[in-house]
């Protein structure tokens, strides 16, 4: 896009030719945003051309060292991101304005903040963002989904409108053992959550643990059919592939976690986690059969009760699902930014976003009132 003597910043389609070791220094330690993460994305189709994903990832080199990057795709549709702006499109598609393509700097798929400008310094992510608008200026709009504190400071400073949206995350507060969490609920909390894990085991079913080089093929295709059979029964079509979950396993085995739900010696269920030094992330799950409850026992209370043993110190259970708040994971906020080329549009989304955000809050406000711990006594 531009060139100096000592800077330069350039757009790509793939990481195939961009240094591993100097993109992953700036991506941190969370696994969404590492070279391999991605490229098994990118390379196996799931985020791809051909999928609606177009990678456009700026790169800011500085005498000729990788600087700073920013994993932009091009896209032609709103699907896999999470932040949902189907109406922004409707509303220019009825004005004659095409919406799509638009840009989107994001995690294909995966609704989890973290690192969106990849850059040691305040200076190397401004001269991201004004690469990526003027990159965003050929198109609709650019919107940067989930980004972190840091990185949504500066976008909001170059102009760009911040929408809050809300997740569930559970925090461990130094427990020893799942009794220990237990203890700090309320009595009725604590009574329906041992009944739901009582009923689970009355009804046969075991539960174990895989870590990384642990789950072999065989585990990686079970859960496949767990996980496209999950999308079916809602009539939709799963976004990635046995090829991607296979790509993963061998790029990032110490990332990668997987609970299995078992009756009679037979699997009947699963649900995949990722994880880093400080946080468990639960993304995916799926049933061959069903058991009552057992999607509360698989995703939430056997990932509680990995992060205590592991002393990790959040567990990110991901948006939606008021039902997560009463069995120990708290609303938290989570920013987005976006910024629109069509200036009434533009308006038109601030005015939105302001009432949106007013919503929130009441949310938020009100999902306090039904906490599941027992009130602190002064």
């Amino acid at each position: 896009m531009y060139r100096s003597d000592l800077e330069s910043v350039r757009v790509v389609n793939s990481l195939a030719g961009v240094d591993r070791e100097a993109w992953n220094a700036l991506a941190g330690p969370q696994p969404f945003m590492r070279h391999e993460f991605l490229t098994a994305l990118i390379d196996t189709g799931c985020a791809a051309a051909k999928s609606g994903w177009l990678p456009q990832f700026l790169l800011l080199s500085r005498a000729g060292k990788l600087e700073a990057a920013m994993p932009l795709f091009a896209k032609n549709h709103s699907y896999g991101e999470y932040v949902f702006d189907w109406a922004w499109a409707e509303a220019h598609e009825r004005h004659g304005i095409d919406y799509y393509p638009k840009l989107v700097c994001a995690v294909p798929f995966t609704p989890v903040r973290g690192p969106r400008l990849l850059a040691a310094s305040d200076r190397a992510r401004r001269t991201l963002v004004r690469a990526a608008l003027e990159l965003a200026r050929e198109t609709s709009s650019l919107h940067v989904l989930f980004a972190r504190d840091e990185d949504a400071a500066v976008l909001a400073d170059e102009g760009f409108l911040m929408r809050r949206t809300v997740q569930f995350h559970w925090t461990n507060d130094g427990y020893a053992r799942f009794d220990d969490f237990l203890a700090r609920l309320s009595h009725a909390r604590r009574k329906n959550i041992r009944q739901e894990r009582r009923r689970v085991r009355e009804a046969g079913v075991e539960l174990r643990w895989l870590d990384g080089s642990e789950i072999s093929r065989k585990h990686w295709e079970f859960f496949n059919r767990c996980y496209r059979t999950t999308y079916a029964a809602h009539r939709s079509s799963p976004y990635l592939s046995l090829e991607f979950f296979l790509r993963l396993a061998a790029a990032l085995p110490e990332h990668v976690a997987m609970v299995l739900a078992e009756r009679d010696g037979n699997a009947i269920a699963s649900a995949l986690f990722l994880r880093d030094e400080r946080s468990l992330y639960g993304r995916y799950w799926g049933a061959l059969e069903h058991v009552p409850l057992l999607h509360f026992e698989c995703c939430y209370y056997q990932a509680i009760e990995y992060a205590i043993t592991r002393r990790l110190a959040v567990f990110e259970g991901g948006a939606q699902g008021e039902h997560k708040i009463f069995r120990g994971l708290l609303p938290v906020e989570s920013l987005s930014a976006h910024w629109l080329a069509h200036p009434k549009f533009a308006r038109a989304v601030e005015h939105f976003l302001e009432r949106e955000s007013a919503g929130i809050t009441h949310y938020v406000n009100e999902l306090a009132e039904h906490s599941p711990f027992k009130e602190e006594k002064a």
